[in-house]
């Protein structure tokens, strides 16, 4: 169950191209960056509430 404490950087993986995204939308007439830029957003917020959550939880219990 290692592979458990790297999935929260898929966070920021998917934040960082909705940054893009919302980069690239940024001068277009027709679109609008909000939606993207709402989604990075929450992808940060999980970032750290994944984080956070796993240090609880191997502090609760540190066997695993």
């Amino acid at each position: 169950m290692s592979y458990l404490k790297y999935t929260p950087y898929f966070y920021l993986v998917f934040a960082a191209f909705f940054v893009y995204d919302a980069y690239e939308k940024w001068n277009m007439p027709n679109e609008t960056p909000y939606l993207s830029l709402f989604i990075a957003a929450l992808g940060v917020f999980m970032f750290f509430f994944r984080r956070n959550f796993a240090k609880k939880m191997q502090n609760r219990n540190p066997k695993s």
